[in-house]
């Protein structure tokens, strides 16, 4: 049997999007990912469908599997013939334990790889807005670990040079901190070095605590200051308060539940967390297709005796254009229909298809539609309005009374997913969430329902929603809304977000 080769990945650490170029191809090829504790979970989304997923990881309360049987893992999983991604925090080779893994791949006769990734040892400094040397105050730095082999007998590390370096980064050093602090004012470092703790770095967690090394141990026993953290000492850290740029962003370290349907929910999530905020990702609808839709096809049939297609979403921008290549259609078959798109995003994806928009309201919503073609003689004009099953009746309704003949067909379905995600949910129901966004009606009435009742669950977070017709839908339910976007959309969204997180403190 062929034998597979093992890539030993660095994830980067915290931020997903810190990983590499290479690494996220190898992992979105392997057969097989055996992955550590502080690897972002995100990631993982990336894997091909079918993959294996072994969780290793170690903590400092104990290890899910020995590193000598994570080793023998990765021989077996190779030699059945797998791709193994090996995905590990930070960078493989910087405290990392890749060189061991390493070294019994090549005993076993093993392919590998080596797929370096950003070390925690400068990301999380640099996220905290510490850079590790600086021309005006230091230009050497050292690395250390604050856990050695507890088999070794006494340190191997150096502490009269390490003491005088410029910076010094220290990692899982947390349950050392005060034998670290002491043997570096042992061999000369003074007492009044600044110091620095950065937990969780490059998360939204992200949690820094400031000292020096006369006071930092008392301060960190204080507050309960826990692993993971990376420690940096020298001049750099004065450099924080001017150069910090991660935890003072408008959203940071917020918990905000994305309710939008599974597909869609990348696009809010990416925007809450260039904000800064955690994404926790709850979908309450599924988009289905409608099996057999004969009254979309027979539209698209006579599609020319329509003069306006109007699409009030995405999800009927890629209903209907699905709808149209299975009859055997394509744009050229809209040459003599005008489009309207209720918004920017419905806009795009209307020019995704290959075609343009002619009319896009001030206002995103039906309302501004009918404002639009109340500015237009439309009496005996034909409209087709492909949209959700069970849409709002306020468009079509409209669009008669000013003397239009209006088709309306069903081009998909807004579900409840057949999967729920019970730890988000968990999370929303023992007070963790922050901020939950509503994105349309289906999605707050479908969480009430997933809610079973128990709707005490949000009043404390945030509401926001995306619109008034939303809001409406949300305050119906007996909820408060804080917080509705002035510009119905995603963005428009998360903006009123950061505005109302602004105002409030």
């Amino acid at each position: 049997m062929k034998i597979g080769r093992v890539y030993l990945v660095g994830a980067g650490p915290g931020d997903p999007g810190l990983i590499t170029v290479k690494g996220l191809e190898c992992l979105r090829q392997a057969d097989v990912i055996v992955y550590d504790r502080l690897v972002n979970k995100n990631l993982l989304a990336h894997a091909k469908a079918g993959a294996e997923m072994i969780f290793v990881g170690k903590g400092p309360k104990g290890h899910a599997i020995k590193q000598g049987e994570i080793n023998a893992l990765l021989v077996q999983k190779a030699k059945e013939g797998n791709d193994v991604v090996r995905l590990k925090g930070g960078d493989p080779f910087v405290y990392g334990r890749g060189g061991e893994e390493a070294e019994a791949l090549v005993e076993a006769g093993v392919p590998f790889e080596v797929v370096p990734g950003v070390t925690s040892a400068t990301a999380v400094p640099a996220y905290a807005g510490i850079p590790v040397t600086h021309r005006g105050l230091t230009s050497s730095l050292a690395i250390i670990t604050g856990h050695e082999d507890p088999e070794k007998e006494g340190s191997l590390l150096p502490w009269d040079k390490v003491a005088g370096m410029g910076t010094i980064v220290f990692l899982m050093g947390m349950d050392n901190l005060s034998t670290i602090v002491e043997e570096l004012i042992k061999h000369g470092r003074p007492s009044s070095s600044p110091i620095a703790l950065i937990r969780w770095g490059a998360t939204p967690q992200q949690q820094t605590l400031e000292g020096t090394l006369a006071d930092i141990v008392k301060k960190a026993d204080e507050v309960g200051f826990a692993p993971p953290v990376v420690g940096v000492v020298g001049d750099v850290v004065k450099l924080r308060e001017k150069l910090r740029w991660y935890d003072n962003k408008p959203l940071f370290g917020k918990r905000v539940l994305v309710t939008r349907s599974r597909k869609q929910a990348s696009a809010l999530s990416a925007l809450l967390a260039q904000e800064g905020a955690e994404p926790v990702e709850l979908p309450t609808i599924e988009i289905k297709a409608i099996e057999e839709n004969l009254p979309l096809r027979e539209a698209i049939g006579h599609i020319d005796k329509y003069h306006w297609l109007i699409f009030t979403s995405v999800n009927g921008v890629e209903a209907f254009f699905k709808a149209l290549k299975d009859t055997g259609k394509d744009v050229r078959a809209l040459a003599r229909v005008r489009t309207c798109a209720i918004g920017p995003a419905t806009a795009d994806a209307i020019k995704d298809q290959g075609l343009g928009v002619d009319l896009m309201p001030e206002d995103y919503l039906a309302e501004g539609i009918l404002q639009a073609f109340g500015k237009k003689e439309i009496k005996g004009t034909r409209f087709l309005l492909p949209r959700a099953e069970g849409a709002r009746e306020a468009l079509a309704e409209g669009l008669r009374k000013l003397g239009a003949e209006v088709e309306e067909v069903s081009a998909y379905r807004a579900v409840s997913p057949r999967q729920s995600r019970d730890a988000p949910l968990k999370m929303l129901l023992r007070g963790e969430i922050d901020i939950v966004t509503f994105t349309s009606s289906s999605t707050a009435s479908n969480l009430a329902q997933m809610l079973n009742g128990r709707l005490e669950a949000l009043e404390k977070p945030l509401i926001a929603c995306i619109g008034p017709i939303t809001a409406s839908t949300v305050q119906k339910l007996g909820l408060r809304v804080d917080v509705t976007a002035s510009k119905h959309t995603v963005p428009g969204l998360v903006k009123a977000l950061k505005e109302a997180v602004s105002a409030n403190g």
